[in-house]
């Protein structure tokens, strides 16, 4: 990720590029394109993403890309059993993607730091409705983490904790890049751009994952309610919490979601729930399963 002190002239044309085009328009011609099953179109959107990225295929279930059916199967390819082990002690928080620690910290009352002189609050970022900000004041003063995920990573979501899920919900917005250029000009990019939010809990343990949509993310989706996006009308939708897909309380580590090309995932935990691990910081690469946290005392022992 780029991270310049103040923008560059090919920065600012890039995000003014941003505001003029037809965001929506363009990220559903992605979505048709990246689910050609068309051999000749498929085999050269994955050769071309094979060249300008370099993905590591030594993980995947399937690691021949062209035998992937189309570009987006083999985007969201699955990993072979043990390629990322996930931290079984159930005192630490993991990484729920590969990624990009973009900030990590404590938020302030309801603040979220963006990037450098940006924040956001949890009330905009959660935005659909009253029962929507109940929930954003049971996580001020909490911990977040903003988790980038580039085209090379693998796109698959997973749980940092055993939990089960409470409420979830989409929200509309613009589709915004999510690089670290966008973040430090675009004010409350997070909060602008589309999402989906699900809130979990575990006895005491209360935590939010927020997979916000960006441009060319042609779709958002979990194993609870399949696509969630893109929509048409793009209004406020509750979502059920139905088991008919999956079930409600997923083990750690479990797959909760996907992108369908790249974007963020945003991690909140309620006060006093969790302590970062002192070894990371932000601008550091995480896996799956890594530990990011630690349960606090007086939480491990009121879960235990």
């Amino acid at each position: 990720m780029s991270t310049h002190d103040s923008p560059t002239l090919a920065d600012r044309l890039f995000v003014a590029t941003q505001h003029a085009i037809p965001q929506h328009f363009l990220s559903r011609l992605v979505y048709r394109l990246t689910r050609s099953r068309l051999p000749g179109v498929k085999n050269a959107l994955i050769k071309s993403f094979m060249r300008g990225f370099s993905p590591d295929m030594s993980d995947a279930m399937q690691r021949d890309p062209l035998a992937y059916a189309s570009f987006n199967e083999f985007f969201t390819r699955a990993l072979r059993p043990g390629a990322r082990p996930i931290d079984p002690n159930d005192s630490v928080l993991v990484s729920p993607v590969d990624g990009a620690l973009s900030q990590m910290g404590r938020l302030d009352g309801s603040q979220i730091v963006q990037a450098k002189g940006h924040s956001y609050s949890l009330e905009a970022l959660l935005d659909y409705g009253s029962s929507q900000a109940n929930w954003a004041s049971r996580f001020a003063d909490g911990c977040f983490a903003t988790l980038y995920l580039a085209p090379f990573n693998y796109h698959r979501i997973h749980m940092p904790l055993s939990g089960t899920l409470r409420a979830a919900w989409y929200v509309p917005g613009q589709l915004f890049s999510v690089n670290a250029v966008t973040a430090a000009a675009v004010p409350g990019l997070f909060a602008r751009n589309e999402r989906v939010v699900c809130i979990f809990d575990d006895g005491p343990r209360l935590f939010a994952m927020v997979l916000v949509g960006a441009l060319f993310v042609g779709s958002m989706e979990t194993v609870w309610h399949g696509e969630i996006t893109p929509r048409n009308p793009r209004r406020p939708l509750e979502l059920p919490l139905d088991t008919t897909r999956a079930p409600l309380h997923l083990e750690k580590g479990e797959e909760m979601g996907r992108f369908n090309m790249g974007s963020t995932v945003i991690l909140i935990t309620a006060p006093d729930m969790i302590d970062w691990q002192p070894n990371i910081k932000a601008g550091d690469s995480v896996s799956v399963g890594q530990p990011l946290g630690r349960l606090r005392g007086r939480m491990m022992a009121a879960y235990g």
